[in-house]
């Protein structure tokens, strides 16, 4: 039969076990109508759970939460199977009913009073839910979590050891790149030197060619001219 009045969540009382350990569950009333409604909550084991509150007013429309705790167990139950149980009684009451007003006979069965009953089980869970995360790649991460531990704790003298080693390494090729990059500069540079002095050289050679063809043939026209006025001066004659 389902409620008219309270629309109890869970519909189960689920509370996380731990040996030695208290650990609690909430329970949540909502008023599906429009009048003010008390409960009542019961339990087949009082002496194992605490109830807070254990009646109550919900106003119209409202909610109202219940935290039950329940004792530190000292023993695992076979198969964590709980037999205990819950009861909520609700009833329809007057506005203006506060919880000081709340009595064992506003839940008494009376023809015309409509009183609902609602009962639900206690289940247990795992106070520390399994990790999501398979356990293959849990495996596989620690693996790796211990050979990083491995390199950080190796010796410091090997350690020392071969940074000095690299680093004398590291100078000595260095200072041999250091030497090749002169070598074949100074190189680079001696060819250079000698390409422009045989620039030079043509620049010279070629004045001078250049000068002596002018000095020849200039003796070359006024003798060619002189010959062209002889033969000229033989004719007229």
């Amino acid at each position: 039969m389902s409620n008219t009045l309270l629309r109890i969540y869970p519909s189960e009382l689920k509370i996380p076990f731990e040996l030695k350990r208290q650990n609690s569950g909430i329970l949540e009333l909502t008023n599906k109508t429009d009048h003010h409604v008390a409960f009542k909550v019961k339990t087949t084991n009082p002496r194992k759970y605490s109830v807070r509150p254990t009646t109550g007013i919900v106003l119209p429309r409202g909610s109202c939460g219940i935290t039950i705790s329940m004792q530190p167990p000292k023993e695992i139950p076979t198969d964590y199977h709980c037999k205990d149980k819950f009861l909520i009684q609700s009833v329809v009451v007057e506005d203006g009913t506060t919880q000081k007003d709340i009595h064992s006979d506003m839940f008494s069965k009376e023809a015309g009073k409509v009183v609902e009953e609602f009962k639900l089980r206690v289940v247990y869970i795992p106070a520390n839910p399994p990790s999501p995360v398979p356990e293959e790649e849990e495996d596989e991460i620690d693996s790796l979590d211990s050979d990083v531990d491995h390199e950080v704790q190796m010796p410091s003298t090997f350690d020392a050891a071969s940074r000095k080693g690299y680093t004398s390494g590291s100078q000595a090729s260095h200072d041999e790149g250091v030497s090749l990059t002169k070598a074949v500069l100074s190189k680079y540079v001696d060819e250079n030197q000698k390409l422009q002095q045989e620039l030079d050289l043509l620049k010279k050679k070629r004045s001078s060619s250049d000068g002596g063809f002018t000095a020849l043939f200039v003796p070359f026209v006024f003798a060619f001219f002189v010959f062209i006025g002889y033969l000229m001066a033989g004719s007229n004659v």
